[in-house]
């Protein structure tokens, strides 16, 4: 009796088996149909500012806005375009400001000799401003010891 069970249960979980391959084996089906992705398109609800001064921060840790476009900036593991001018070194003769201080600390606030690995990728925080209008209503307001 109980090889029969056994086999029976062998059974079974061999023929679900071959079943669920089926699912398997079914195409993915996507939302948009077979169109692939398409790359970044530039849009034209608004342009980069270029050589005006930067925006006024609205929160108080909000990242300074970029006052120049970024477009060819290389930033990879081994160089960061940024620094070419934002760097301790560099800063004063390129006219630009320095990197924050908190770009040299760990998240644990140990000071380090160069910038933090998690502070390299600029354009993780930091946004070129553009005049761009807001696409829906906002009620947003200034954080007190920001208003103009």
């Amino acid at each position: 009796m109980k090889k029969l069970a056994c086999l029976f249960g062998l059974i079974l979980a061999l023929g679900l088996s071959v079943l669920s391959g089926g699912v398997i084996a079914e195409e993915l089906r996507s939302l948009r149909g077979t169109e692939a992705v398409k790359g970044d398109v530039p849009s034209e609800n608004y342009r980069y500012e270029r050589d005006k001064p930067a925006q006024q921060r609205q929160w108080v840790q909000q990242p300074p806005i970029i006052p120049h476009t970024t477009k060819g900036y290389l930033i990879t593991k081994e160089f960061n375009k940024c620094l070419d001018c934002h760097s301790w070194n560099r800063a004063t003769e390129a006219g630009a400001p320095r990197v924050s201080v908190t770009h040299f600390k760990t998240r644990d606030g140990k000071e380090l000799a160069g910038l933090s690995p998690r502070r390299y990728f600029c354009v993780q925080c930091h946004v070129p401003q553009t005049d761009a209008k807001p696409l829906v209503g906002n009620t947003f307001k200034s954080a007190d010891g920001l208003v103009k």
